[in-house]
């Protein structure tokens, strides 16, 4: 049980960990340096309160930056604190998670702070793919220190007075009224941060997500009893094709879906699902949006965007480096043409190709709709990699609209021909049953079976063990 001093940094950790379950390291660290206008009268824990506790009774490590401590600045003890952390929770194979506010690197300190949060960044980098990394801005997060936050696996936004900025938006050229520090900047725009809440939603959500993680890359994640029939039949599911966030939610185990950047990209959904107690992540593009009154309230073309493929493919990254399980849903015809999406629209394409092709983890692809040249191949597509492939019934794969391949091909034609060749490359080129005849897909299902059809598919390739050639590292 820890003997800190109450200050509101050591309410956010009571509030986030079991209770009574939290042990303090390092609360008689102070800072080294009293140059300039920084005095012998020792910082409590250098402002930044360090230890570990349990969360559902799983270990985890905490660090909350305590702004009422030199404005929770970070000084050489501080970051090395941290470091401390790191190295502990690595040891363990343990989540870190980090509760920031802080006005920013301690200026007296200069060259001794800088070096340790260099330290800190690197441990952070080799701590990426082997234990979890949870960042919530509760406060201000500014410079270096949202650098860290953008090396962290998940990171959490305080929605109204909490700030994240690389440059101050006041230092910005031209930047007179947008917020770019703000929730709503980095949740929508930047796509930085995954949760937007109150601080009390932010802590129980943070709950949630541990407990359907693994705690390292050697473990499993949790295995939950399903309390749900692994049979069930998803019965009007066709109603949901649009909006896919309400599809993986129906066929997930108590409609369980936590949704991953749910504000940022709308088009593509990516969060985490339970299927039969265990964790699956999940990618689906969307070509609708349903609010809470269930009226819509977006509308999308089925075509993806650059900011939706990069969404998807830091995604797939997490979710292979995790060993979880990844279910695509597939219903699109291609990419979206304008300016903005065209100057990074094919690297985004390749690193999402690059992700799933190279991820090992069970993949399964369910194509609900239309699955049309480079779109349905980079979402994963048997030939890119997917383990198991399902269609609904009607499903369309080809390359491309009947009656656009029609027009190409008999360029010049009358009406009634055209319409012909469109029909007759309909059925042969189009259909799911030309698509399963040649083997590109595995089992036609109707969508009420969706639910049971993958459940049995993941459950077949639980023991999946594949390797790729010897190498250090890819380039894309």
């Amino acid at each position: 049980m820890s003997k800190t001093t109450k200050s509101k940094a050591a309410d956010r950790i009571a509030a986030l960990l079991d209770e009574s379950s939290f042990v303090e390291i390092g609360s008689l660290v102070t800072a080294r340096s009293t140059d300039f206008n920084l005095t012998e009268e020792k910082a409590a824990s250098d402002g930044v309160i360090t230890g570990y506790g349990l969360i559902d009774g799983n270990l985890v490590y905490v660090y909350s930056q305590d702004a009422s401590v030199l404005g929770g600045s970070i000084g050489e003890m501080h970051a090395k604190k941290i470091v401390r952390l790191y190295s502990l929770a690595m040891k363990m194979g343990a989540p870190v998670i980090g509760l920031l506010d802080s006005a920013g690197m301690r200026l007296q300190e200069s060259a001794d702070a800088l070096n340790a949060f260099g330290m800190l960044n690197r441990r952070m980098a080799f701590a990426s793919g082997v234990i979890p990394q949870i960042t919530a801005v509760l406060g201000k997060c500014g410079g270096s220190l949202a650098v860290a936050a953008g090396m962290s696996d998940f990171v959490f936004m305080e929605g109204e007075s909490a700030k994240l900025y690389v440059n101050s938006p006041n230092a910005l050229e031209g930047n007179k009224e947008e917020d770019t520090a703000g929730a709503k900047f980095q949740s929508e725009k930047s796509g930085l941060a995954d949760f937007v809440g109150t601080e009390e939603e932010i802590l129980a959500t943070i709950r949630a997500l541990v407990s359907i993680l693994p705690a390292n890359n050697a473990e499993e994640a949790p295995l939950a009893e399903a309390g749900d029939d692994l049979n069930r039949s998803c019965d009007n599911i066709e109603g949901a094709a649009g909006d896919t966030s309400i599809l993986l939610s129906q066929i997930s185990d108590g409609n369980l879906l936590c949704e991953v950047k749910a504000a940022a990209a709308k088009e593509m959904v990516t969060g985490f699902i339970k299927l039969n107690g265990a964790t699956v992540g999940a990618i689906a593009n969307r070509t609708e949006v349903y609010d809470e009154k269930g009226e819509k309230a977006e509308e999308f073309k089925p075509l993806l965007t650059a900011k939706g493929l990069e969404k998807a493919e830091r995604f797939v990254r997490f979710c292979d480096a995790f060993d979880i399980p990844i279910l695509t849903v597939t219903n699109a015809t291609g990419f979206y043409a304008d300016k903005e999406n065209e100057f990074r629209l094919a690297c985004a394409a390749a690193k999402l190709s690059y992700a799933l092709a190279d991820a090992t983890v069970p993949k399964v692809n369910v194509i609900t709709g239309k699955a049309f040249g480079a779109g349905y191949m980079v979402m994963n597509s048997q030939g890119l990699g997917a383990d198991i492939t399902f269609a609904w019934e009607g499903a369309q794969i080809g390359m491309m609209d009947p009656k656009l391949a029609a027009g190409i091909m008999y360029d010049g034609s009358d009406d009634a021909t055209l319409n012909e060749k469109a029909s007759e490359y309909a059925k042969l080129q189009q259909s799911v049953d030309a698509a399963a005849a040649r083997g590109y897909v595995d089992t036609v299902i109707a969508p009420a079976d969706t639910r049971k059809m993958v459940i049995g598919a993941f459950e077949m390739l639980y023991t999946k063990a594949e390797e790729h050639s010897d190498k250090k590292h890819g380039t894309v």
